[in-house]
C-alpha cells in the first residue's frame, strides 16, 4: 500500500484545514521544506492540492508545486482546481506526476474522458470527495446530487482506475479512516482507491491494508505528530 504525504497549499503556505472549512485553517510553514521532511522520512510519493485553485478554478500555486517537484525529486500527485485539458498539461509540464481531477468529474465527465485518452490512465485520478452522502465540488463547498459509487462507475467506464476518496466529515479530524466506504467504492466500482480523510493512527493504515486499499493519504496525523511516517510506512509494507 503507497502512503502519500500530503501537502495542501493556500496563498503559498502549507496548511491543513477542518473539514475542508476555509476558515479553520493551521499554518504548517514552508512547502518545499516540508516535502523534504517527508522525502527525508522515506516518503516515496506525496500528494498535494492547491486549496487556492480548488475554489477558484485558477492554478495559483503552480509555480509552489513545481518548485517542490524539482526540489524532491519523487513522484507527486495533485490536484485542485483542474478543469480542464490545459490544467492537466501545465501540471504534468511542471513535473507532477499524476494529476487528480475532481469537480470537472462531476460536471464536465467527457474532459476527464479526454484526459485519459491523451495522457495515459496512470497519468490521470479521479477524487471522490464526498458530503452527506454526494459528491462534493469546488473545494466542497457545494455538494452535488450524485452520490459517490455511481460517480466511481461512471469514471471507470470513462478509463479512470484511481481514485482519491474524501470523506469530508472527518478530514483534519483525526477521528478515524471511513474504511468500511473505501471498501464498498472499491468494491462497487472497480477503482483502485486511495482513502483519504480521517486517518489518526497506525491502527487505521493496518485496517486499510487489510482492505486491500491501493493507497492512503495522510495529513495532520503527521504534521501533529500521531503518526510517525517511517513506523507508518513499514506497516504499509508488512
Amino acid at each position: 500500500m503507497i502512503l502519500f504525504p500530503a501537502i495542501d497549499l493556500l496563498n503559498g503556505e502549507c496548511v491543513r484545514l477542518l473539514y475542508g472549512d476555509y476558515n479553520r485553517v493551521t499554518k504548517y510553514g514552508s512547502p518545499v521544506e516540508t516535502a523534504f521532511k517527508w522525502r527525508e522520512a522515506g516518503a516515496q510519493y506525496l500528494h498535494i492540492v492547491d486549496l487556492n485553485a480548488a475554489k477558484s478554478g485558477k492554478s495559483e500555486n503552480l509555480q509552489c508545486i513545481s518548485e517542490i517537484a524539482r526540489a524532491v525529486r519523487i513522484p507527486i500527485q495533485t490536484g485542485g482546481g483542474v478543469r480542464s485539458l490545459a490544467d492537466v498539461e501545465a501540471r504534468l509540464s511542471a513535473g507532477i506526476t499524476r494529476v487528480v481531477m475532481g469537480t470537472v468529474c462531476c460536471e464536465d465527465p467527457d474532459t476527464v474522458r479526454s484526459a485519459v485518452r491523451e495522457f495515459g490512465c496512470e497519468r490521470i485520478v479521479c477524487g471522490i470527495d464526498v458530503k452527506n452522502g454526494h459528491a462534493a465540488t469546488n473545494g466542497w463547498l457545494t455538494e452535488s446530487e450524485t452520490t459517490p459509487v455511481s460517480l466511481g462507475k461512471e469514471m471507470y467506464k470513462a478509463g479512470v482506475r484511481y481514485t482519491v476518496y474524501t470523506d469530508i466529515a472527518r478530514d483534519g479530524a483525526l477521528t478515524g479512516v471511513n474504511v468500511a466506504a473505501c471498501g464498498i467504492m472499491a468494491r462497487e466500482t472497480k477503482l483502485e482507491v486511495i482513502a483519504s480523510g480521517g486517518v489518526s493512527s497506525i491502527d487505521d493504515i493496518k485496517a486499510l491494508k487489510k482492505a486491500d486499499m491501493y493507497g492512503a493519504i495522510l495529513g495532520k496525523a503527521l504534521y501533529e505528530n500521531k503518526i510517525s511516517l517511517p513506523d507508518a510506512l513499514f506497516v504499509a509494507k508488512e
